[in-house]
Parts: C-alpha cells; sequence; structure tokens
C-alpha cells in the first residue's frame, strides 16, 4: 500500500471533504424545502444523542490505532499493525452492539422525557441501526490513516455521502404524507444506508488491497527463520493482544472523555436552547423550527470552509506521532505552522463571503432570508473554529489529550452557562445561544494555542494573523463595493458569484504579494507542479 506524505494525505482528505461538503449540501439545501425548517429541527434534535453515542464507541480508539498502527509501519511491524485493528474492531463493536440496543429501549423515554418534542421518537429509532454501523467503518479509517493511506477513507466518504443523499431525500419525500415526523425519520434512514455502503467499501478496500500487500510480505525468502512452536506462538500472540488492548484503552480513554465533552455539551445545547426557549415565551414548534435553522443551516454553511483543517487534524495525528517519537521538535514546529497557517488562510476569504453576503447565500441555497442575520453575526468568528481543530489534534498526537479536555470542559460549561442566561431571555432568544457558541469557540481555540506553546515552545507567528486579516478586510471591502456598485449581470445569483469570484481573486493577490502563500507552497499541490 502506497505511503503518502503529510501534505500528499492532507490534499486527499481535502479534496474528499471538498466533495462531501459540496454534496452534503445538495440535501441541506433540497430537505428544508421539502420537509420545511420543522421537519430540519426535528432531525437535528435527534442527532446530539446519535453524536453522544458515537463518540464513546469511536471518540478515541480510531486515533489511538492510527497513532500505534503510525507507530508500528515506522519500525517495519506490519503483522503488528493487524493486530492493532483487530483489538479495536473487537472493542468497538462489542460497544457498538450494546449502545445500539441501549438506544433503541430508551428511544421513548428519551424523547418524551428529555427533549421537548416528542416527534424525535421516530428519529431517534431511524438512527439507532447505524451505531454499530459507524464503529467499524471508523475503525478501519482509522487504520488506514495509520498507515498514512488516505485514499480508502476519501473514496468510501465520497461513496457514502452520494448514496446518503439519494436515500435522504427518497425517503424523506415518500414518507412525507405522514406527516413531517415520519419524514425526518425517513431523512435518518437515508444517512443509514449511505453509512452501510461506506463501510463495505472499507471493507472491500482493506481485503482486496491490504490482504494482497500480506501475502507480498509473505513471498519465501532465503534464511527464513524456523518457525516457533504452537504454543510459544499463542502464548506470545496472546500476550501482545493483551498489551495491545491496555495500550489502546490507555490512550483512546482520555481522547474519548475529551470528545465527550463536546459530545455531551452539544446534546446539552440542544436541550437547554430549546427549553431555554421556551421559557422565553417561544413556543415549541417555533423553538425546534429556529433551532433547526441554526444546526441544520447556518452552521453547516459556516463550517463549510472547515474541511481543510479537519483534513489537516486528521493528517496531523500519524505525522506528529512519528516526529514525537523520534523527538525532532524541528519537524513538529514545521508541521505546526504549516497547520495553521493554511487553516487561517484557507478559511479566511470565506468567514468574508458569508459575513457580506449572507443574505443572497441563505437565500439562493435555503430559499429564507431569515437566518441570514445568525449567518452574519458569526462569520467573523468563523476563524477560531478553523484553527481549532489542528491545535486539538496536535495535542492528541502529542499524547496530552487530558489537556485538551479540560480546555473543551471549560469551554462547555461557560457555553451552557451562557445559554441558560441568555436564549431564556425574550429579547436574546435564539441569538443568546448564538453569542454562547461564539464565546466558546473563541475561549477553546486560545486555551488550545496555550497549551501547545507551553508543551513545545511553538512561537507564534503573529505577522501571519495580521496579514490574513489585512487580506480579510481588504477582500470583504472589495466585494461588497462590486456587489452594491458595479453591476454586471441582472440576476442576483450571477452578480453574486462574480463578486464574490473578483473578491477571491483580490484575496489571492493579496496573500502572494505578502508573502502568505509562495510559489513553492503552489508547488506542493500534485496538479499545479505537473503543470509548471
Amino acid at each position: 500500500m502506497r505511503k503518502q506524505s503529510f501534505i500528499q494525505g492532507t490534499l486527499i482528505l481535502l479534496a474528499a471533504g471538498i466533495i462531501n461538503r459540496m454534496l452534503g449540501f445538495i440535501p441541506r439545501i433540497i430537505l428544508p424545502r421539502v420537509i420545511g425548517a420543522e421537519g430540519v429541527g426535528l432531525y437535528q434534535l435527534g442527532y446530539p444523542f446519535f453524536i453522544v453515542l458515537i463518540t464513546i464507541i469511536t471518540g478515541g480508539i480510531p486515533l489511538a490505532i492510527a497513532k500505534m498502527v503510525a507507530e508500528a509501519e515506522g519500525e517495519g511491524r506490519p503483522e503488528e499493525s493487524r493486530r492493532i485493528l483487530h483489538s479495536g474492531l473487537a472493542l468497538s463493536l462489542g460497544l457498538g452492539v450494546f449502545f445500539t440496543l441501549l438506544a433503541l429501549f430508551s428511544a421513548s423515554w428519551v424523547s418524551n422525557v428529555i427533549l421537548t418534542d416528542s416527534r424525535v421518537y421516530y428519529t431517534f429509532v431511524s438512527m439507532t441501526p447505524m451505531i454499530a454501523i459507524v464503529a467499524v467503518s471508523a475503525i478501519y479509517r482509522g487504520y488506514f490513516q495509520g498507515r498514512q493511506n488516505m485514499i480508502p477513507s476519501a473514496l468510501s466518504s465520497v461513496l457514502e455521502s452520494v448514496i446518503r443523499i439519494v436515500f435522504m431525500l427518497w425517503f424523506s419525500s415518500l414518507l412525507l404524507p405522514r406527516g413531517v415526523a415520519y419524514a425526518a425519520a425517513g431523512a435518518m434512514l437515508g444517512v443509514t444506508v449511505g453509512e452501510i455502503v461506506g463501510m463495505l467499501a472499507l471493507l472491500w478496500q482493506y481485503y482486496y488491497i491490504v490482504k494482497r500487500d500480506k501475502k507480498a510480505d509473505l513471498s519465501p525468502t532465503v534464511n527464513t527463520p524456523a518457525p516457533a512452536p504452537e504454543n510459544e506462538e499463542k502464548t506470545a500472540a496472546s500476550a501482545k493482544s493483551h498489551s495491545i488492548f491496555k495500550r489502546l484503552i490507555r490512550i483512546s480513554v482520555p481522547v474519548t472523555a475529551g470528545r465527550l465533552v463536546g459530545s455531551f455539551s452539544y446534546l446539552l445545547e440542544s436541550i437547554i436552547t430549546a427549553r431555554s426557549l421556551a421559557l422565553a415565551g417561544i413556543a415549541t414548534a417555533a423553538a425546534t423550527a429556529q433551532y433547526g435553522s441554526l444546526q441544520g443551516m447556518v452552521i453547516p454553511l459556516l463550517l463549510l470552509p472547515g474541511v481543510l483543517s479537519s483534513s489537516l487534524a486528521v493528517s496531523l495525528v500519524p505525522s506528529l506521532s512519528e516526529a514525537s517519537a523520534r523527538r525532532d521538535l524541528p519537524t513538529i514546529h514545521k508541521r505546526m505552522h504549516q497547520a495553521l497557517r493554511l487553516a487561517m488562510v484557507t478559511g479566511a476569504p470565506f468567514a468574508a463571503v458569508m459575513y457580506i453576503f449572507a443574505v443572497p447565500l441563505c437565500t439562493l441555497m435555503y430559499g429564507n432570508a431569515d437566518t441570514a442575520p445568525m449567518l452574519r453575526m458569526m462569520a467573523p468568528f468563523a476563524l477560531f473554529l478553523y484553527v481549532q481543530a489542528p491545535l486539538q489534534a496536535a495535542l492528541q498526537a502529542m499524547e496530552r489529550p487530558g489537556r485538551a479536555l479540560v480546555n473543551t470542559l471549560i469551554g462547555a460549561v461557560v457555553k451552557i452557562v451562557l445559554i441558560l442566561l441568555l436564549a431564556s431571555q425574550p429579547e436574546y432568544g435564539i441569538y443568546g445561544a448564538i453569542i454562547a457558541i461564539i464565546i466558546n469557540s473563541i475561549l477553546v481555540t486560545m486555551l488550545h494555542g496555550y497549551s501547545l506553546v507551553r508543551l513545545i515552545s511553538l512561537s507564534i507567528r503573529l505577522a501571519d494573523l495580521l496579514k490574513t486579516l489585512a487580506a480579510m478586510i481588504i477582500m470583504a471591502a472589495g466585494m461588497s463595493y462590486i456587489y452594491t456598485s458595479v453591476p454586471i449581470v441582472p440576476a442576483q445569483w450571477a452578480q453574486f458569484l462574480f463578486a464574490a469570484g473578483s473578491g477571491m481573486a483580490l484575496y489571492f493577490g493579496i496573500c502572494l504579494l505578502s508573502g502568505l502563500i509562495s510559489i513553492r507552497d503552489l508547488d506542493r499541490v500534485p496538479f499545479i507542479k505537473k503543470r509548471r
């Protein structure tokens, strides 16, 4: 199996991530038009529970597998990589089956007691088959990432997205005549079908690619040592499996705990936001629609540029793990500076576009301009979200998941308290929850950065930050002027695309002139390198 470099792996995941995000916006654009904001709200209310269960099962195990496999492959021990995979599968699949049954039997209680809308029951039941499926898929993705081959994960995720879109829209429209609750459940069933296909794609790639490599490794060689007695082999294999299992638990538990904080925060956010809006005097159906607009429309649009930071975070773990094992501090610093600069430089122009063009974006994509003020309020702070992912991945790769856990916990507590205080006030309403989310993203990012600076003495390049902010402001001013004062075409969508494209070109030129992007950076992109 071909191993990719840090940049190549990031570019592969980035390409897949961009495709997935663009594909993912197809149902996000069409689904609200099919089942309405209320139906999207029912879909989103059930989703946080699914995220919590998935985090318990897969929160830290895939990352631990990626780290351990990267170390084993770096030391030329492929047989241990397979033992690590099998141990992770046993642990994750066992947890997956247990929590699938737990979710199925507790669905009625959760829907009627914890949540404010009992119609979520159908969505909740529809999501339960996914739990064990996602558990298996996550382990294989961790294994491939540990071997620094991002192609299997990329291919399976794209295929999963395509199938999910088709079945989400098909099932939701098919069940819509029975009511909006059934339509939301149909959308969740479509997600389940996509996850099944994605898992099958990973299994196919493992058994037809990795097994082929294994056969090549077993080809006859001269001076092959005599095999050990069968009992000794079993004893040694059992001891190694036990050791692998213990280390897997030791690495994954703190990471899982850290991610559980974020997942429980998301869950509590959905519960407390709904109840706080009720305290503010907003009816249940209207509160569900507002929450659906925020979580199902605004935040996914805001996180669209985060595909690069997510790709960087995945690629950083095996790369930093190898460098850390060699105690190669210069390489660690180099990788972190690359990741942070890329996250800032690529995220900034999209934040500017979302701030300036919030109304045309929400109107064109969702047919609902009421969500535009939410997007405009959150867009300037999106850079903190884009930088946060590589910072957290670095702490986990450097075996400091406990520090990431504490930082995330502090941010979660602050966010929940602020939602309770602000969203329950009629003058704030849903915007109280937005303020809390903004403060949470700033606080957690700053804490992660401070922890990393102390851990590896990382120098923060303020010049890059200032150049990025300056380019972002100039771009925003240019786009605004072109959109309002330079009418090129009568259609709103065409004028929007022209203004946004002009702004992107202006931003890219400023980045080249200021040194934020160099010709050397462009040469790292395979397609451009071939053209040059």
